[in-house]
């Protein structure tokens, strides 16, 4: 199937209120993290509300982040459900690519976690808990060597965006490689911004070892 403009509006229903949220929430999401994250590393906020308990505010945190992730996947789903299907792979590819890339995706963001712990995946570093040094890819200066970060550079995004792409080949739609495309769009603007700041966390971190 060939997209060009008229493709992308006979294929996609952009007046679709289910898709209007789906890409509402995947924007609110990363970018609601990011603000809630930075303003507890300002002002501890969250640590406050939990009697000074770094660990409670980081795992009260972590919740929310889950959860707002699980409600914006259904709302996904009901999205590619009420918008048209195409015939996008033929057989068995339509089984068999969508699995892989789904199960890929997942043991990207499964293995992330776990090389990274709640804290470390959750943004535990904005509250004050540091690991003992910056998990960074194979792109970056100071090289991971644990797998997935010997292999992607931010496989927990890089996995989350696979997941996305299974789910559209597996229902068929072309508006759900439409939101695949909006989702890899969104990570990298989050991640211009988690990125500097995060890597500034562990700078002042390490000045004052310094002194």
């Amino acid at each position: 199937m060939t997209f060009t403009t008229s493709a992308l509006t006979q294929y996609i229903d952009f007046n679709d209120k289910n898709l209007q949220l789906a890409l509402a929430a995947i924007v609110f999401n990363p970018t609601a993290w990011n603000i809630v994250a930075r303003n507890e590393y300002r002002n501890k906020t969250i640590t406050r509300i939990f009697g000074g308990n770094a660990y409670y505010g980081t795992y009260f945190l972590a919740a929310c982040i889950f959860s707002a992730g699980m409600f914006r996947d259904s709302l996904y789903r009901a999205a590619l459900q009420s918008q048209p299907q195409v015939e996008l792979l033929p057989e068995p590819l339509d089984i068999v690519l969508p699995v892989m890339l789904f199960f890929v995706g997942q043991i990207f963001v499964i293995t992330s976690t776990w090389s990274l712990g709640i804290t470390g995946t959750f943004l535990g570093d904005y509250f004050g808990i540091l690991m003992d040094h910056r998990v960074e890819g194979q792109l970056t200066l100071f090289r991971d060597h644990r797998f997935p970060f010997n292999v992607l550079r931010d496989p927990m995004y890089d996995g989350s965006t696979m997941s996305f792409l299974a789910t559209a080949l597996w229902y068929n739609s072309p508006a759900g490689l439409f939101v695949t495309l909006f989702v890899y769009i969104v990570y990298q603007i989050a991640l211009r911004f988690e990125g500097p700041f995060t890597d500034m966390i562990y700078s002042n971190r390490a000045s004052q070892k310094k002194d």
